[in-house]
């Protein structure tokens, strides 16, 4: 029997910084469907915040991590090599872009980007960066000093690290130089170039990084032209290339990762998420000429690379291979994605669909065409009391995103997409 007084005991001892979009007790998760300590079953269209990419409690994933614990769970990867982990690292190296087949292991994404960034200061020499305006890299100070999806993700914690410029993202939608798709001459391509020559020499600029597809900017994919362009911008000033692909990554956009649908490869990739299926688990990916001169001890980790977690990764990149996990969701993306564009014709509310694979947004806006976070609100509001769970995004606080598993059917698709229906008829 559940002690629910213990349990309320215990949300008073939590700090209230964690905002959270529900009050629920979450006792246990199958497939694509949570279901609440009360006996509530919700579907699930946030899986995690793109963690949980084969649903909830994959059943290899499962086993392989309850195998892993009942021979270890931690040893500490300095003190000795796990099996789990270099199974991992050679799996990896088969699937990652390009020739980025050297990993380090961390915990999470935030500690991913904070490893790629020092990673590639320590490398060039160079203090600065180029960031871009809307990018969500983590909460630590590294990976905030180069965050500015929300001005509130910022407050009170200045000064952040030195030598850090923000730059436009392609936001087509809503492009700040007023262009239109057709006739784009790249001009948020141009600004950083006059950054160059009015902020901040190249010469000062270890790395840029980039979200392939802006994840808390709202689901923004960058024109292809915009990615070479960036390619080759920093190639010609010897700038690594970062992708924060830790939202993109592991088949969330019908590709294992962003980077291979506009055929670029980075210089450091920054992992996490879904590379464990729940289980907590990071990494920092490059080339050998640059992580491998990475000398002993200028980074670590405790808990990096924890064998448990590797153990998960192992399960979960097999599982990919043995279910045709990104057939699915490529297959699936597309028809959600027309059946998102068929609700667009009906309520002028959606101003923009956009996405790839399943990682899916709709911007809300108003008659005007200007962000309608209110309506965002009452779409959420409503489709929270009737079982659907999905996360908004977006500068403006306008865009629902639709995160489900890669494994989704059609089927559980159309069940979510009834409710988000009736919200929409609702405002």
């Amino acid at each position: 029997m559940v002690d629910m007084d213990l349990l309320n005991k215990g949300k008073k001892r939590l700090s209230p910084v964690l905002a959270r979009a529900t009050q629920m007790i979450i006792e246990r998760g199958e497939g694509a469907y949570l279901y609440s300590i009360d006996g509530e079953k919700y579907l699930d269209f946030v899986s995690g915040i793109a963690v949980n990419n084969l649903g909830h409690c994959h059943p290899k994933v499962v086993a392989a991590a309850k195998e892993q614990i009942d021979q270890l769970m931690h040893g500490s990867f300095s003190l000795g090599y796990y099996p789990s982990a270099l199974k991992l690292a050679v799996k990896l190296a088969e699937v990652t872009p390009g020739d980025l087949d050297m990993f380090f292991f961390s915990n999470s994404g935030a500690e991913a980007v904070e490893g790629a960034l020092k990673l590639a200061r320590w490398k060039t020499k160079k203090p600065g960066y180029i960031a871009f305006r809307g990018g969500f890299h983590g909460r630590s100070m590294g990976a905030l000093s180069v965050t500015s999806s929300r001005a509130g993700f910022r407050d009170r914690y200045a000064p952040f690290l030195p030598t850090i410029v923000h730059v436009p993202y392609p936001y087509c939608y809503r492009c700040p130089y007023g262009q239109k798709t057709d006739a784009c001459s790249l001009e948020c391509l141009a600004e950083i170039k006059r950054v160059f020559n009015s902020v901040i020499s190249p010469s000062d600029v270890a790395a840029m990084i980039f979200e392939p597809v802006q994840g808390e900017g709202g689901y923004i994919v960058p024109p292809a032209k915009y990615v070479h362009g960036l390619r080759a911008l920093c190639s010609d000033h010897n700038i690594y290339l970062i992708f924060d692909e830790v939202q993109t990554g592991f088949g969330r956009t019908g590709k294992m990762f962003a980077a291979e649908h506009f055929g670029v490869i980075p210089d450091i990739v920054c992992l996490g998420k879904a590379i464990a299926s729940g289980m907590p688990l990071s990494a920092v990916a490059s080339r050998e000429a640059i992580i491998g001169d990475w000398a002993p001890g200028a980074h670590g980790s405790t808990f990096g690379a924890n064998p448990v977690s590797c153990a998960a990764a192992v399960a979960m990149l097999e599982v990919f291979e043995e279910e045709n996990v990104l057939q699915n969701c490529n297959t699936v993306g597309e028809y959600f994605k027309a059946q998102l564009l068929a609700l667009q014709e009906q309520f002028p509310v959606i101003g923009d669909v956009r996405g790839l694979g399943l990682m899916l947004a709709v911007e809300l806006v108003d008659s005007s065409g200007s962000p309608n976070p209110a309506a965002t609100n009452k779409v959420t509001n409503y489709c929270l009391e009737h079982k659907l769970l999905f996360y908004n995004c977006g500068v403006y606080k306008n865009c629902i995103r639709f995160i489900t598993p890669l494994n989704i059917s059609k089927s559980v698709v159309d069940e979510g997409l009834a409710i988000f229906k009736a919200a929409l008829k609702s405002v």
